[in-house]
């Protein structure tokens, strides 16, 4: 009987067929190391899968690469997750992967560290953003479960510690899907209210599922936008989450965050007590002093006989007035006060002068303005007609029956044209 031939292709479509169809390698869980690494240019990512044996292709699509939470290098030690199918135009089989984690590392924790690293760049852990604690709170805001274990030691530590300062518990979920948005909506409604001057937010300890809450994105720029001072306190003493670098400041525990937020009233009273004495120490100082000075000044002989004093200048008075009777410029002055007097009436006589041929002058000015002053021609009997606000000059300017005006030196009048002569 003569055997039938089939086509590499019925071939490589038939494998294909094979492989498609066995449920055992439609999802494959591979632990392996990277080689032959290579990303193309449209995102794609070639790359082979090796043990201590053997070997496998594979590739990443780009839209399954660009959900990885790392970057993959030669030697990288992985897990993928995938399947295995046939590419018919070369005739190879390979891995088709759709996720991959590094091995060891879990996916939660590449997250937190890819998390991590944007928000470092975008300058949330910078120290120029951090404000300052209060040394003296009157209100302290507690974002936290409130049936937890925590925010109770936070209260009593405080009201232990320093029972003057106010306490305010915004309650929020601190685990599972809707924590994030709980601890969200607590610090921006505490920013709103303005009634508290720093905020604690925490939660006791717990796995980094039970923390991931404060590993979330918008977790930490509402701590990063809040206007009120944050202190995080996340029960993992040796651990720290992201709201712990982008908070104001970070305590290992709840309670160490309650002994940060307030001073002990202990040592309050000890530090007042310390200043009291030191205070009533400088002024008791400052007292005797200011006595001894005051003793000083009785003491002397000015004070019991104050006329010793006016006598003692009255005699430096009469010496120094001695000496400068004796000074040439004393005697000069003396000598010269006739010569002064003198020229003193030369200079009045002068001034009188001059003030009297700038006034003759004056007067003489304001009556050649006044000859011109055309108000000082009408009061002669002139007048000034004009004709629709225009000077008539002529009589040729007029005609009978026109509108004229009269302007005289003590008014004005409107008269008709009815006769005109012309001079011969």
């Amino acid at each position: 009987m003569e055997r039938k031939y089939i086509t590499v292709s019925a071939l490589n479509k038939y494998l294909k067929y094979r492989l498609d169809n066995d449920q055992n390698l439609q999802n494959i869980l591979l632990k392996a190391e990277i080689s032959n690494y290579k990303r193309h240019s449209r995102g794609h990512i070639y790359f082979t899968l090796k043990d201590e044996e053997s070997q496998i292709a594979a590739v990443m699509f780009f839209n399954n690469a660009k959900t990885l939470l790392f970057d993959p290098k030669e030697g990288d030690k992985v897990i993928v997750e995938g399947y295995v199918s046939v590419y018919e135009a070369a005739g190879t089989y390979q891995v088709y992967v759709t996720k991959m984690s590094q091995d060891g590392i879990g996916d939660l924790y590449q997250a937190y560290e890819v998390l991590k690293q944007q928000l470092f760049e975008k300058g949330l852990f910078s120290a120029d953003h951090k404000r300052k604690i209060p040394l003296y709170p009157h209100t302290v805001g507690i974002i936290t479960s409130p049936t937890g274990a925590a925010v109770h030691d936070v209260i009593n530590i405080i009201n232990r510690r320093y029972p003057l300062c106010k306490i305010i518990v915004y309650p929020a979920l601190v685990q599972g899907d809707g924590a994030k948005h709980s601890l969200v909506k607590m610090i921006e409604k505490a920013n709103h209210d303005c009634l508290c001057d720093v905020l604690i937010v925490g939660r006791g300890g717990g796995s980094i599922e039970d923390l991931w809450a404060f590993n979330e994105e918008i977790v930490a720029y509402a701590v990063f936008q809040s206007q009120i001072p944050i202190i995080s306190a996340v029960g993992h003493e040796t651990d720290y989450t992201i709201v712990d670098f982008v908070s104001d400041l970070r305590a290992p525990t709840p309670s160490g965050a309650a002994e940060l937020v307030v001073p002990d009233q202990i040592v309050l009273r000890q530090t007042i007590a310390k200043l009291q004495h030191k205070t009533q120490f400088l002024y008791t100082a400052k007292v005797l002093a200011c006595r001894q000075k005051l003793k000083a000044i009785t003491d002397t002989t000015i004070f019991h006989r104050p006329q010793r004093l006016l006598e003692r200048n009255m005699l430096r008075l009469i010496s120094t007035t001695a000496r400068l009777e004796q000074t040439d410029p004393f005697k000069i002055l003396t000598k010269n006060q006739g010569l002064i007097d003198n020229f003193t009436k030369r200079l009045n006589v002068n001034f009188r002068m001059n003030y009297d041929n700038h006034a003759h002058h004056y007067q003489t000015t304001i009556n050649k303005l006044e000859l011109l002053n055309p108000l000082a021609i009408m009061k002669k009997g002139y007048s000034v007609i004009t004709k629709k606000s225009k000077i008539v000059r002529s009589i040729t300017e007029i005609s009978i029956a026109d509108s004229l005006s009269l302007q005289l030196a003590d008014g004005s009048a409107d008269c008709v044209v009815k006769t005109i002569r012309r001079d011969a």
